[in-house]
């Protein structure tokens, strides 16, 4: 549970920084390049607001402007880079990463929880194309319908798991995604007990993926390691019989290793 969060009405609350980080989260793959009146419609600000917050982001060099469009800029990457520096472990988990890669052949990632979200901060890419999106560290993907979300919800005390699941929002991905929220908790509980995750073909059609949490020498949280292979390629019971034992190795290496 995390301590001493503060409410946006708490007098030590920074609302001008609050909006400036809404704004550069305003820029996504679905909108690299927006207007000054699209940055407002997005952030929901009006344009004399959202116009300050583009301009100071400009003139401190996190965005780009051409013209009437605005775009990120190069810098934002080192707000990244200062997260990945910080936790020096994650040159040890990529080579794990690169490992499990090397020997299954699929891709496999560490993901933390960030909100309703998985953000991914180290991957090992294979050869094979999962989704129409490409998955890259910094890619954020909907915790309730993948397997490294349900592992790091699971890790959650009683009182923010449930607190999440009041708040989030089930969207429909395919035929397989799972809306209701009693049956999401109970896939989730499950996933507590068992110590593994599997999301099957949830978020995207053909996408199947098995997750366990990682944890460092002295039992902190890292985030969950995961493997994701193609349906298609690979059914249910070579992701339980062979690539679950393979992670579990793994999140044990991470956890002998990572102080």
């Amino acid at each position: 549970m995390q301590e001493d969060v503060i409410s946006p009405d708490d007098r030590d609350f920074v609302t001008a920084l609050a909006s400036g980080m809404e704004v550069i989260l305003a820029f996504d793959e679905a909108s690299p390049r927006m207007t000054l009146s699209e940055v407002a419609s997005k952030t929901g600000m009006n344009r004399a607001r959202a116009r300050r917050f583009l301009l100071t982001l400009h003139a401190l060099g996190y965005v780009r402007k051409q013209h009437r469009h605005f775009e990120l800029a190069p810098k934002v990457l080192n707000l990244g880079y200062a997260f990945l520096s910080a936790n020096n472990y994650r040159s040890v988990i990529q080579q794990i990463l690169v490992d499990i890669t090397t020997e299954c052949g699929e891709s496999s990632s560490l993901g933390v929880l960030d909100g309703e979200d998985v953000t991914y901060v180290a991957r090992s890419s294979s050869r094979h194309r999962l989704m129409a999106i490409t998955l890259s560290v910094g890619t954020r993907l909907p915790a309730a319908h993948t397997s490294m979300g349900r592992v790091l919800l699971a890790q959650l005390p009683d009182a923010d798991l449930d607190a999440f699941l009041m708040r989030v929002v089930l969207e429909p991905h395919t035929d397989k995604s799972i809306t209701d929220k009693a049956e999401l908790k109970r896939r989730i509980l499950d996933v507590r007990r068992q110590g593994y995750a599997i999301a099957d073909q949830e978020l995207d059609s053909g996408l199947r993926s098995v997750a366990v949490p990682a944890f460092d020498a002295n039992d902190r949280l890292l985030g969950a390691i995961n493997i994701s292979t193609n349906a298609a390629r690979i059914d249910y019971d070579t992701l339980i019989r062979e690539y679950l034992p393979l992670l579990q190795e793994k999140a044990r290496q991470i956890h002998a290793s990572v102080s």
